[in-house]
């Protein structure tokens, strides 16, 4: 006896129409995507990121010494380096101005010759801060050295990540600073939230 015809497919259902795609820029390669939203980072967040990215470190790579990049880079560098129990240091790199090239204020310490040095930074989009440190410190001959970041925002891929986002960050640590003996709001900071809506 045949086997009776399979039941018809169920009716497709019309999907709503998609809107347009906007086109995408020729050079989009080179440039960060506009930030789609805010990522308002808080201590605990802060914590939690900072032990996840020095067991990733701690897996793969187990550095002597941790230098931190100058000013913000420090704070996730020492939390990074007190939780793998190594000797921290820093540098100091600065734009002399807005959307400048950066410029080594303050190098590394002699301290890396010889040994496996891990150079962190808060964020990095270009890498143009991160290469000018990864030479700095290259010239002192260490054993071997490593990048990490607590936001890759760029191109730019470091060693070790703990976050990577489009996001607009903002910081626990300078969230609200002192302006004319006020402290208010970070005034960027205000502005890309009134700008993105937040």
């Amino acid at each position: 006896m045949p086997a009776p015809p399979p039941p018809p497919p169920p009716p497709r259902t019309p999907q709503p129409p998609q809107p347009p795609q906007a086109p995408r820029p020729r050079n989009a390669r080179a440039t960060r995507k506009a930030p789609h939203g805010v990522l308002e980072v808080d201590w605990p967040f802060f914590g939690e990121m900072c032990r996840a990215l020095a067991l990733k470190i701690f897996r793969d790579y187990d550095p002597d010494v941790v230098i931190g990049i100058a000013r913000a880079g420090v704070i996730p560098g020492a939390v990074v380096a007190s939780i793998l129990q190594r000797d921290f240091a820093s540098m100091a790199i600065t734009r002399t101005e807005t959307g400048g090239r950066p410029v080594v204020i303050a190098g590394p310490t002699r301290l890396v010759t010889g040994r496996r040095v891990l150079i962190v930074d808060e964020t990095c989009d270009t890498g143009a801060t991160m290469k000018l440190a990864l030479n700095a410190v290259r010239e002192l001959k260490p054993a071997a050295v490593k990048t990490a970041v607590s936001f890759r925002t760029g191109e730019f891929r470091p060693d070790f990540y703990a976050l990577e986002t489009d996001n607009f960050i903002i910081l626990p640590w300078d969230r609200e600073v002192i302006i004319d003996g006020e402290i208010v709001m970070r005034p960027d900071y205000a502005a890309k939230l009134k700008e993105l809506g937040g």
